[in-house]
């Protein structure tokens, strides 16, 4: 962007207004604070903004808007992005090898030492700006610096200006983060008025015309399907891995092969569809030609990405479709991620609050049709690093067998596999401390076995509609009636392992299952 002296006027008068209100530097840069002070980011952030002169709390407010300024240890985003600057390494967006060109640093070093992806964030920033034509006197304008922000996101149009809009009511607001290691960050609140050039015009402005209250953004479409080849009857719940408009933008890459149809931003629950409620977004493997799928802005190992802003945003979509498509708002049909059949993610994780949401939905809270919170529409593999509903049911049926998993938490770690290896071993089932078909079905079926058919109820009935669901691959309404249903179930179970298709549960049926087979 060249220069502009109008412009760089009115930033001068704006940032000389914040300077009264918050009495700040034009950059908001603090002095560089002394090493071992405890306050390495600080300092990240002070050091890098004084190399590449970008603004300290513009670079923080990227980071945050970002990453909430975690690095989470290196792992990457859903979009390949490392650290808290998101350097990203995907086909579209290569920020992290152009901050390695910039700043000479290695890419596994800028992956995992804040303070190199600090400085390489900051140098990316000043590529883009000087490509821009800010000069040295719109570089001491915040407010020039929208065009920057919205490039550093590597998206375009509305999509591009969601990002920095973003980022501009970081700096409005504020910011006071308290970040991994215990340092907490500030970014004082001031008066922005970003210049947004030509992007004043991208801003999103059409809606959805499946759910008025959220925007539109189409996905690219290699990353769903039109049509469908099922019926909608659930609603599978995602943590995106990364930022909203970050998540909007990896949608919409043809290369990245995955959607939802939902996204919903954390600070405010904004809403923005991406895929048509009518057609199949990529976002659950076998369970997308029958679901809806909603992603929700943060990090599943992350619990303040959870605001209330976005709990009553999602609830009132998610009771929204639930009424649009009648499917029953309980737990057997309000799925996480991690729930659905096929799938090893781990989302919503351990920090998702499922009975505050399903109240907020107005559904049931337990996990199924029972409210049990063992009974569900399917079973999916759980092994270590998965989380949620489904792993907690897992704990508690091994607890609850002698095989000691320490804490439920619903995070599948050490204690959990050392638990399902010994059971396994137990069952002469593999012992490899991966929870599949087999595993799940012995586990279900487990405790005392009564003969069965037409017509029984009771908890042995649910026991049994559990297990078949597991070792079926299809759902089995967990009731508690033996009926028309579980006598079909039972015979087909009974007929695929070799055992008289009579659909009456007795001595060989229960041995069967509780074999894993």
């Amino acid at each position: 962007m060249p220069s502009r002296a109008a412009a760089h006027t009115r930033g001068r008068a704006t940032v000389l207004a914040a300077l009264t209100a918050t009495v700040l530097t034009v950059t908001g840069t603090p002095a560089l604070a002394a090493p071992g002070d405890g306050r390495p980011m600080d300092r990240a952030f002070a050091r890098a903004a004084a190399e590449f002169d970008v603004p300290r709390d513009l670079l923080a407010a990227v980071g945050y808007g970002e990453t909430r300024l975690d690095g989470h240890s290196g792992r990457p985003s859903q979009a390949n992005g490392y650290g808290v600057m998101h350097l990203v390494s995907n086909p579209a967006h290569r920020t992290l090898e152009r901050a390695a060109a910039l700043t000479g640093t290695p890419l596994e070093r800028l992956r995992t030492d804040t303070g190199a992806n600090i400085l390489g964030g900051a140098a990316v920033l000043r590529a883009y700006a000087d490509k821009l034509g800010l000069d040295a006197r719109d570089r001491d304008d915040i407010n020039a610096w929208y065009p920057v922000v919205a490039a550093y996101g590597g998206a375009q149009g509305p999509t591009a200006a969601l990002y920095a809009d973003t980022v501009y009511t970081f700096l409005a607001d504020g910011i006071g983060a308290d970040v991994p290691g215990g340092e907490h960050i500030t970014v004082t609140s001031r008066p922005v008025a970003p210049d947004k050039g030509t992007l004043a015009a991208a801003e999103v402005g059409t809606r959805s015309t499946d759910y008025p209250s959220a925007l539109w953004a189409a996905a690219h479409s290699n990353n769903y399907t039109q049509g469908r080849s099922a019926q909608i009857d659930k609603v599978v719940i995602h943590v995106t891995q990364g930022s909203y408009a970050g998540s909007i933008s990896w949608f919409q890459n043809p290369a990245s092969e995955v959607s939802a149809h939902y996204v919903v931003r954390s600070s405010d629950g904004q809403i923005t569809q991406t895929v048509r409620d009518s057609d199949t977004a990529y976002h659950a493997r076998s369970a997308n030609s029958s679901s809806l799928g909603i992603e929700h802005e943060g990090f599943v190992d992350d619990p303040s990405w959870f605001t209330d802003s976005m709990y009553r945003a999602s609830a009132a979509l998610t009771a929204y479709l639930c009424d649009r498509y009648n499917i029953p708002k309980d737990r057997a049909h309000v799925i996480g991620h991690s729930e659905a059949p096929g799938n090893d993610h781990s989302d919503p994780g351990p920090y998702w609050d499922w009975n505050r949401y399903m109240q907020l939905v107005g559904g049931s809270t337990g996990g199924g049709e029972g409210s049990d919170g063992l009974s569900f529409t399917s079973y999916a593999t759980q092994r270590s690093g998965s989380a949620g509903a489904q792993v907690t049911a897992l704990q508690r049926l091994l607890s609850e067998q002698g095989y000691p998993v320490g804490t439920v938490d619903g995070s599948f770690g050490p204690a959990t596999k050392a638990a399902v290896t010994a059971y396994q071993a137990a069952r002469g089932l593999d012992a490899d401390g991966v929870v599949g078909a087999r595993t799940w079905t012995a586990l279900l079926s487990a405790g005392p076995t009564p003969g069965l058919q037409q017509g029984g109820t009771g908890d042995a009935v649910k026991r049994l509609q559990r297990a078949l669901t597991a070792a079926l691959g299809s759902t089995v309404g967990v009731d508690g009636s033996f009926g028309p249903a579980t006598t079909t179930a039972v015979r087909g179970y009974q007929t695929n392992r070799g055992l008289t298709a009579d659909g009456i549960v007795g001595p060989a049926t229960w041995a069967a299952l509780q074999s894993g087979r």
